[in-house]
């Protein structure tokens, strides 16, 4: 009695421990909001072949783009609860930086809502929500290395959807996307009180 005692109780912990560990991912990482569904509509609409998903978050993007298209979806976050929670969904989740450990030509479309908050550096919080929400003094800390090197991982007749906000300065965001040689074009749009967010849908020019 006492030894099965004791399993239950160890059983129990293990159990606490997993629902804390749950609270934890949850508390630090990025859960669907609007950009999050203009994202998936766009992606649902224009991705094909193989998906990648940068800063996936939860994985609540890539899971409708594989459900939805039934397509092979990978998604990538510097976060490593992110990923942990993304697998949970059933998606296929690496912590990467970016675009840095896949092979060139490896996605006929990759997705990104980037981090677009303009943040002031004195007022960074320096924890993963941050790096979820952050894009540093012009929002386009992340924009312009993923900008830079996804053109590497596209295949050559690849997709890129990019979620830009009027935040981030959308015209600074086009002249970033045309000097990485792609054509542009949004795909969808919606105004809300203090911002525009579009999703751009980038092919190689």
């Amino acid at each position: 009695m006492t030894g099965g005692g004791g399993e239950r109780d160890a059983a129990s912990d293990r159990g606490g421990d997993l629902a804390a560990l749950r609270g934890a991912d949850d508390a630090a990482v990025y859960q669907p909001a609007e950009d999050s569904g203009l994202l998936a509509e766009a992606a649902v609409a224009e991705a094909h072949g193989r998906v990648l998903e940068v800063g996936t978050g939860s994985g609540w993007v890539a899971e409708r783009v594989a459900t939805e298209r039934d397509l092979d979806v990978v998604g990538s976050d510097l976060n490593p609860h992110a990923a942990r929670q993304a697998r949970e969904r059933g998606v296929e989740a690496v912590v990467a930086d970016l675009l840095s450990p896949f092979r060139a030509d490896a996605f006929d479309a990759v997705c990104f809502n980037p981090p677009y908050l303009p943040t002031d550096p004195d007022n960074e919080w320096d924890d993963w929500m941050e790096h979820a929400l952050s894009g540093g003094e012009s929002g386009r800390e992340l924009i312009e290395p993923f900008l830079a090197d996804v053109g590497r991982v596209l295949a050559p007749d690849g997709v890129v959807l990019l979620l830009v906000s009027s935040l981030t300065g959308y015209d600074e965001v086009l002249a970033l996307v045309e000097d990485a040689g792609f054509d542009h074009e949004p795909v969808v749009e919606e105004s809300f009180p203090f911002e525009t967010l579009t999703v751009l849908a980038l092919r190689r020019a």
